[in-house]
């Protein structure tokens, strides 16, 4: 059975635990955004910086940030888990993208996991959720979220209709001193 949202809904425990992982099931009230050919967005669930993830009628799943920036991240529901499971920090891997450089991501998804406060509290969670789900680890999650980012082709617009940009940004760990210095 794949993984949807009303099938993780059913596992609060998971749930629980990927709260941990900053994401929220329970969507905004009040919509402030729109996607072009999609009059009524699903959606599924919302971060701590005010970001809202959007299942799409094709079953990919839009993350739209508070800052004006979205992009596909993952091309199902049950990719979207694996990399927030696999990759917690994957918006910042995509802040440090040096403008969508695949190369980039790697080093900063390896720098992000060398600065992991409670790597053993991580660990265990991932192993949790995969064994609840009975969810693979993925071979490759950044790529797959590059894949996603670079091929996203939803126009995501603001209230007032102005479109948001995509999901890359143009810093690399080289501008973070603890970055950097985690990567070295």
């Amino acid at each position: 059975m794949p993984l949807t949202p009303e099938v993780l809904s059913a596992n609060s425990e998971v749930v629980a635990r990927l709260g941990g992982f900053d994401i929220s099931f329970a969507p905004d009230e009040e919509p402030w955004f729109s996607i072009d050919g999609v009059d009524s967005p699903r959606q599924i669930g919302s971060d701590g910086s005010g970001g809202a993830f959007v299942l799409l009628p094709s079953q990919n799943v839009l993350y739209v940030s508070s800052e004006g920036r979205a992009g596909i991240i993952a091309e199902s529901f049950e990719a979207f888990i694996q990399l927030v499971v696999a990759r917690p920090y994957w918006l910042d891997i995509l802040k440090f993208s040096a403008g969508g450089d695949l190369q980039e991501m790697r080093r900063a998804a390896d720098a992000l996991e060398a600065t992991l406060e409670d790597e053993d509290e991580v660990n265990e969670a991932r192993e949790e959720i995969r064994g609840a789900l009975d969810l693979p680890e993925p071979d490759d999650p950044v790529g797959a979220l590059y894949d996603a980012v670079a091929a996203s082709d939803a126009i995501v617009r603001a209230t007032d209709g102005s479109p948001f940009t995509t999901l890359f940004n143009r810093f690399n760990i080289d501008n973070n001193p603890m970055l950097r210095n985690a990567a070295a």
